[in-house]
């Protein structure tokens, strides 16, 4: 189990919750059972959200694991130029 923040407007999709805890090994299931448990997340999923574990950004990396205790956000990317 490990513990996630959603950061800004991810939070609000997930029924206005800022943290939630999530049965989870690696980035890949943790955004399945996120889309599972919270739909609103979906699109932004499939847009794509960025995860840090640790102060450590990971963007694509799937099949990055998640260590029990580590620091988890979840951030919406952001466009611009």
């Amino acid at each position: 189990m490990v513990e996630v923040t959603l950061w800004g407007s991810l939070g609000a999709l997930a029924g206005g919750q800022s943290k939630v805890e999530i049965e989870a090994k690696d980035i890949r299931e943790l955004f399945r059972k996120l889309a599972e448990q919270y739909p609103g997340l979906e699109p932004l999923i499939e847009k794509g959200i960025a995860v840090a574990i640790d102060g450590t950004i990971y963007r694509d990396t799937w099949s990055k694991e998640l260590p029990e205790g580590a620091e988890i956000f979840l951030l919406p990317r952001l466009a611009g130029g």
